[in-house]
């Protein structure tokens, strides 16, 4: 069972629907012993990085999602629920995100031609041996919608990038511990190859 954490955010059904397709159940919830007992935990989003960060504190998740990682569950960030991985953003100074990973979130700096967010299809290139990317074309097309961007600090974990006024880190892993930028399950075939491997870990 895939547990997808409610706390608000947009996009959550897009992400159950996915996994359904692809024959896994899905539960959104936000149930500390159901996230806990689950196969996978998901952590989706669309939004502003200060006001999920609240909303995850008011819902009591943070914990949860410490217990998750300690369990060592495969979990998986996705947009926002990269972002909150690390330890902050631009978007909204002075709020902590959940500090999982060293890194934050920076603006795309505005260039002539080039709107910010970024909404739309773009190429990743995977690397350093993302379990994500297994069998996945370097230059597959996802897509994203995002103003901000995660800078990491250990340049290891970075499994994709992509370019978008710059080269930006477009996935993650670290332990158990999963991210996209992007949207795997608006992405396609290309993106539900990517949550079937995530079912594979």
């Amino acid at each position: 069972m895939i547990a997808i954490i409610d706390y608000d955010a947009g996009n959550i059904k897009s992400v159950e629907k996915a996994f359904q397709f692809l024959g896994k159940e899905a539960v959104i919830t936000r149930d500390p012993k159901t996230i806990l007992k689950a196969d996978r935990v998901v952590l989706p989003g669309v939004g502003n990085f200060g006001d999920a960060m609240g909303n995850l504190e008011k819902y009591g998740l943070v914990p949860v999602i410490g217990e998750v990682v300690e369990q060592k569950i495969p979990f998986l960030g996705i947009c926002v629920g990269m972002q909150l991985l690390f330890e902050g953003s631009e978007e909204s100074p002075g709020v902590k995100g959940l500090g999982l990973l060293r890194g934050s979130c920076r603006r795309f700096e505005d260039k002539p031609g080039m709107k910010v967010p970024q909404i739309g299809w773009n190429s990743i290139f995977p690397m350093n041996g993302g379990d994500l990317f297994k069998e996945i074309p370097s230059g597959s097309y996802v897509y994203f919608v995002h103003s901000y961007h995660v800078v990491v600090e250990n340049l290891n974990a970075v499994k994709a990038v992509s370019e978008y006024s710059t080269i930006f880190h477009a996935s993650v892993q670290k332990g158990n511990i999963y991210a996209t930028q992007f949207h795997p399950e608006k992405s396609g075939d290309v993106g539900l190859s990517i949550l079937r491997n995530f079912l594979k870990i």
